[in-house]
């Protein structure tokens, strides 16, 4: 049986061509790698072709393309076998719509808020114009809607099968009422001159019988649906008389637009969901509409696979995706887990493993989730991150940057212009949605009537620009004073903003927000603040996501390895003392979260991002080299009217991506084709030069063209060459702090996540990139070579292969099987280091009892390694640590009794040291 709380996890993407079968497959390499759990990406029912999982359209069954029941249970008892874990990435939040798979949606489309599903979908009916009884807007045509309407892009169909009518859109399919199905068989029938026909008097009559009804029910229409699919030969009638409603005539046209407005939804232009678009989306995406889990009926019905694999045992946790996109992320995890309780074994009394994908400033606090042991560990890959780079070279790197690009060189400005182009666009229907909520706030009370929408829509743009986080948590309940705090900042930042008369539009404002509003039993409606505020705070978190993750990390290039998920490109350097503070404080309160140093949603391959950062240490070098790549490729640099083609900022963007990413066995077409399409995805990312709602072509052709242009080695052979030779300094630089990064992933408080394929070196780019197939079987093949007793000196001279990587992993995921609970619960003691080089090593001691483990790790090795031709060995410090029954880990001898270790001889081999002592 796999341990309640994991003690490795491995991410594995499943997808069309690796599905449960080949999951089952690599079970033994997990085994024998050292993972308790396997970490799985959405397998519920998503999209056909669905490259991640996340566009679910069934919550009740298994991806049928991975196999289905049957591959799910060979996958099952393989793990069962090895006693590893199954952790599911399961999806609360949203669902895919826009295609002909989603039952839920469908439904709603067909029958509006008299659906069953409407609840379970956040929809803002009301808002949508001309409907009496409401609607949604549905912005999926790719032209104006009178033009797809004329060119007959729009047509109405009928199933046969199951006598239904849609409208159809290429493959969209928009289901019609069933109280129009009276007007449509009756003038089907007409057109197709059928009156007479035995087909069409059946019709005829099927119709007759619905319209004395007045218009079919709910409960109703599939009777109707059954009577119009059980006429023989009507199914051909209604096929010749479906040409009334083509763009053959203006009579054609006129009825299928009458048609269409009839029904629970309006179709439009594709570029309407930027200002009109009236349901919750997962960030700007119109095919991922937000789902309302706080319904407990959705919550039920989107939970009952999952409960049925909990209850069977075949599910050991939960990864629960974009926590802060539901409306109470409280309620939810406390929900689940009263559901996991209810319907597992009373006597299996182990915490069920729950974690949830939160993004944490520096500094905050996790939010008080019930049942939940921790996130997925993206604060510790930037804390990592902020430990491994060199502060001291920052300065000169971020001088480089004001001079290549000074509009761009204050990061909190390029924050704020950022913030602003995602309001302005991206989510500003989602934007006018609260600004109207917050007006039907206001003008509940004489007091505050008079805030135009004009000045509401300013006061709370001021506020979101200024709030500092991801969201707040504030319930119908209570207010933390966290929140509290939070808010009140914001509002005060922005109250300074304010250019008008009226500031104490700001303290409307906070008590809003706060709830109190309604707490102090002012006679606003309940309802409206409560929805007002809560809808906040699931907006807070795209807007900061899509503002800072995917367009200022885009548009700022300082450093580009510290442009991660949760990190702050601008945050300093860590010291040795600041690490020790936060890894101490994390085994006091979260230990169990997972510590991530590659995820699928990261920038760059771990050990990309590794290479990147190590820039920081040859600072001066690298600025020699940029201005000499500058001055060999000015002559590839188009100039338009324009301005420069590629810009500044983005030539030296792709000099960091290419560092990075440079192979070991040097270039190649493939390698060309990666970098060219990471080179778009960025410059569309960043939103200036190009975009993906109105993309540049000349822009982009032009960027292209210089990305093939300087990897031509017969073009730009004195660049390729220089750019190579630079890389495989950075390159050992990267591999040193990798295999510190490694040693401090799985020994550090934390559950250690492994993404897949990451045993050996990651150079992969942002997604696409770093979910490309994986060869597990060279990994199974490196993994037996390097046999259980690695030869250390012969992987370290060969390093570039990666096996030293998979062998260190090996060896501290072992230790970890070994001694459970010192590392899931041990004290973490750090460990002092003298001499002239203690600040290149960082040390600590984790313990448990009697079991104790001494840790050291060198960061920071550039003068040590010889200008990049070998490993460092010549450390000049020391640590104190009695080695009294002491065992190295990692294969050499341990100075058995010693209290001054002398770190020169610890690191003879590795610049890194494991010690076990009983």
């Amino acid at each position: 049986m796999p341990p309640a709380i994991p003690l490795a996890t491995y991410r594995l993407q499943l997808r069309k061509d690796f599905g449960f079968d080949d999951a089952a497959g690599i079970v033994p390499y997990l085994k024998a790698l050292g993972i308790t759990h396997l970490y799985a990406s959405p397998f519920l029912k998503a999209r056909p072709g669905s490259t991640h999982g996340y566009d679910v359209v069934d919550f009740g069954a298994l991806n049928p393309e991975f196999g289905g029941d049957a591959a799910f249970a060979r996958m099952r008892d393989a793990l069962a076998s090895a006693d590893i874990g199954l952790i599911l990435d399961f999806v609360p939040n949203h669902m895919a719509v826009g295609t002909p798979d989603n039952g839920w949606w469908l439904d709603v489309l067909e029958w509006g808020q008299k659906s069953p599903h409407a609840a379970s979908f956040d929809i803002s009916w009301e808002l949508l114009p001309y409907r009496p009884s409401g609607g949604v807007l549905l912005p999926v045509l790719g032209q104006p809607y009178g033009d797809a309407l004329t060119k007959g892009e729009i047509e109405l169909k009928y199933d046969a099968e199951t006598g239904s009518f849609s409208a159809w859109y290429f493959d969209h399919r928009f289901p019609i009422n069933p109280q129009r199905y009276a007007d449509i068989v009756k003038t089907a029938v007409h057109a197709a001159n059928a009156g007479d026909e035995t087909a069409g008097r059946a019709l005829l009559a099927v119709a007759a019988d619905y319209a004395r009804l007045g218009s079919p029910s709910y409960a109703q229409a599939p009777a109707l649906k059954a009577r119009l699919a059980a006429v023989e030969s009507g199914a051909a009638v209604i096929e010749r008389g479906l040409s009334a409603y083509r763009p053959d005539s203006e009579a054609g046209i006129g009825l299928l637009h009458r048609l269409l407005e009839r029904q629970h939804y309006r179709l439009a232009d594709w570029h309407l969901a930027v200002s009109s678009i009236n349901y919750r989306r997962f960030f700007d995406i119109n095919e991922l509409a937000g789902l309302r889990v706080e319904d407990a009926r959705t919550f039920r019905a989107m939970h009952e696979l999952v409960a049925r694999l909990i209850a069977a045992g075949e599910l050991q946790g939960l990864r629960l995706d974009h926590i802060d996109g539901l409306l109470d992320p409280a309620q939810y995890t406390r929900r689940l887990g009263q559901l996991i309780r209810n319907v597992r074994d009373s006597r299996d009394r182990r915490p069920f493993y729950i974690i949830v994908e939160k993004i944490l400033a520096d500094g905050e606090a996790m939010p008080a989730l019930p049942n939940v042991a921790g996130t997925t560990g993206y604060e510790w890959l930037n804390v990592i991150s902020r430990l491994l780079v060199d502060q001291a070279g920052r300065a000169r790197l971020d001088a480089l940057w004001r001079e290549i690009e000074p509009n761009q060189s204050d990061f909190t400005r390029v924050a704020e212009r950022s913030k602003i182009r995602v309001l302005d666009t991206l989510m500003a229907s989602e934007f006018s949605v609260l600004v109207q909520l917050l007006g039907r706030v206001a003008a509940g009370h004489f007091t505050t009537r008079d805030y135009s929408t004009d000045r509401l829509r300013e006061a709370l743009r001021l506020y979101v620009l200024e709030f500092p986080v991801y969201r707040t948590y504030v319930t119908a309940q209570q207010t933390s004073e966290r929140d509290r705090a939070t808010i009140a900042d914001a509002i005060e930042r922005a109250r300074r903003r304010w250019q008008g008369t009226d500031a104490d539009i700001f303290d409307f404002l906070r008590s809003a927000l706060t709830l109190d509003l309604i707490r102090d039993g002012q006679p606003y409606s309940r309802p409206r603040v409560r929805k007002f505020a809560l809808k906040m705070q699931q907006f807070t978190g795209p807007v900061t996501a899509k503002s800072l993750e995917d367009t200022a990390f885009y548009r700022y290039h300082a450093l580009i390895g510290l442009n991660e998920v949760g990190g702050e490109p601008t945050a300093p350097g860590l010291s040795i003392a600041q690490f020790h503070e936060k890894m101490a404080e994390r085994a006091r309160h979260a230990s169990h979260g997972l510590t991530a140093t590659a995820t699928h949603d990261t920038k760059r391959g771990e050990d990309a991002r590794l290479r990147i950062l190590a820039l920081s240490e040859i600072p001066e070098l690298w600025a020699e080299h940029v201005a000499e790549w500058r001055r060999l490729n000015a002559g590839l640099v188009q100039q338009t009217g324009r301005g420069r083609i590629p810009s500044a900022a983005h030539e030296y963007m792709l000099y960091q991506a290419l560092i990075g990413a440079w192979p070991h066995q040097g270039i190649d077409d493939d390698f060309v084709a990666r970098i060219e399409t990471y080179a778009i995805k960025a410059a569309r990312e960043g939103k200036q030069q190009t975009n993906w709602f109105n993309p540049d072509e000349d822009y982009e052709r032009g960027l292209r063209g210089f990305t093939r242009a300087i990897l031509d080695q017969e073009m730009s052979g004195l660049f390729v060459r220089s750019l190579g030779l630079f890389a495989q300094r950075a390159a050992l630089l990267g591999a040193l702090s990798s295999l510190a990064q490694l040693v401090l992933k799985a020994a550090v408080p934390g559950v250690p996540d492994f993404f897949q394929g990451t045993e050996l070196w990651d150079l992969s780019l942002v997604d696409p990139d770093n979910r490309r197939p994986v060869d597990f079987s060279l990994r199974q093949r490196e993994l037996e070579s390097i046999g259980e007793t690695p030869d250390w000196p012969a992987l370290a001279r060969d390093w570039r292969d990666g096996r030293i990587k998979l062998a260190l992993a090996r060896k501290l995921l072992a230790l970890r099987n070994d001694l459970p609970a010192l590392f899931q619960s041990g004290r973490y003691e750090p460990i002092e280091v003298a001499g002239p080089d203690r600040d290149r090593v960082l040390a600590f001691a984790r313990s448990s009892g009697a079991a104790r483990v001494l840790v050291a790790v060198a960061r920071h090795c550039s003068p040590l390694t010889d200008s990049g031709r070998h490993w460092p060995n010549n450390f000049r410090a020391t640590l104190q640590f009695d080695c009294s029954g002491c065992s190295d880990v990692l294969g050499g001898c341990a100075p058995e009794g010693l209290q001054r270790l002398e770190l020169s001889g610890l690191f003879a081999t590795l610049p890194v040291a494991v010690l076990r002592c009983r």
